[in-house]
């Protein structure tokens, strides 16, 4: 049987847990007020948007597929529900604007689904060409300059935060209002993959397709679904974005493919599907935040953050598997002296 530090080192949830700690303790040694509330509620507002964004690709690398789009797609939503609302004067609740940005990031994910799910097309390739192919049509079509009057709503919104701190510098650090859709997302997300026969399917698929089609489960509608729901969660992503920033920018959320992909990685997903959890992925949403955040804080340069991240992916998926390689190997050895 495996032992308890191998137990805990032989998942990613494991690596990623003992990783923080030890991020933790070197952060409190070398500043001992990095972990005051007011870092604290810091570290949460900039976790925001990653974490919405990775709830989606979660359920997309359960099923066993990838999607790398969803940047495009939250940007595309955001943009375009905001130049609508601006163009025409329409006064709508927040929650009416969510809503629309949901729709429309729901209807680009409808598109990843009918060539992933409809077509069985690859799922890296499609979504690949859609990142492409949405950032592309946004910048061409919708326009490429800041929408910086944005509805009285976002404005009023964006005011509202649940709590409110004064930092060591004095500044005022506060947790945005809008923190509540991250939670309701993860609430509902989890909801669905573990209590949902919806959710057993998508784990089913990625466990194996062909299994799953052998059980009577449909794999397409599902596969077209998943990519849907990803897609409307890019969508909230984008507007939440917007309620941060106080202004429509077409360029905003690029780049953040690898740190939302860490995250969800970090959080025991695995590329081959079956795996992930919305708890395991929020903490390593909050693990990757930490780091991006302490290295900013401490004057590193913008690429050696993204040097560190690409460290942690490979020691997140790596070290598991290495360490489930050798119990296994040692469980073979002892089978023939135990007989």
């Amino acid at each position: 049987m495996t032992s308890g530090p191998m137990r805990v080192l032989s998942s990613p949830q494991g690596v990623v847990t003992i990783t923080a700690f030890a991020f933790a303790l070197i952060l409190a040694l070398s500043n001992p007020t990095f972990f005051s509330t007011a870092t604290l509620v810091d570290l949460a507002r900039n976790s925001l948007v990653t974490g919405i964004f990775a709830i989606g690709v979660v359920m997309v690398l359960a099923s066993g597929g990838i999607d790398v789009s969803f940047t495009a797609i939250g940007a595309f939503a955001m943009y375009a529900t905001i130049k609508l609302l601006t163009a025409y004067g329409i006064n709508i609740p927040i929650a009416g604007i969510f809503g629309i940005g949901a729709l429309i990031g729901a209807a680009l994910g409808l598109i990843n689904g009918l060539l992933v799910g409809g077509l069985g097309l690859p799922t890296l390739i499609v979504t690949l060409g859609t990142l492409s192919l949405f950032r592309g049509a946004l910048l061409t079509f919708l326009g490429t300059v800041y929408i910086t009057t944005v509805p009285r709503e976002i404005i009023t919104f964006s005011r509202t935060v649940l709590v409110r701190v004064e930092n060591a510098a004095g500044q005022i650090v506060s947790l945005p209002f809008s923190y509540l859709v991250l939670v309701g997302v993860a609430l509902l997300a989890a909801i669905l993959m573990n209590g949902t026969m919806f959710g057993r399917k998508i784990y089913a698929i990625g466990g194996s397709e062909e299994a799953a089609t052998r059980i009577g489960i449909n794999v397409r509608r599902v596969k077209v679904m998943i990519y849907v729901i990803s897609g409307a969660i890019a969508g909230l992503a984008g507007i939440t974005q917007v309620t941060l920033a106080r202004m429509a920018n077409p360029f905003d959320l690029v780049g953040m493919e690898l740190n939302v992909i860490a995250a969800v990685v970090l959080g025991g997903a695995r590329i081959t599907g079956g795996h992930g959890t919305i708890a395991g992925t929020l903490i390593g949403v909050f693990v990757i935040t930490m780091i991006n955040t302490s290295l900013l804080m401490a004057g590193v340069p913008s690429y050696w953050q993204k040097v560190v991240v690409g460290i942690l992916i490979v020691l997140g998926t790596g070290l598991p598997i290495a360490i489930d390689r050798y119990v296994r190997h040692r469980e073979r050895l002892a089978r023939p002296l135990s007989a």
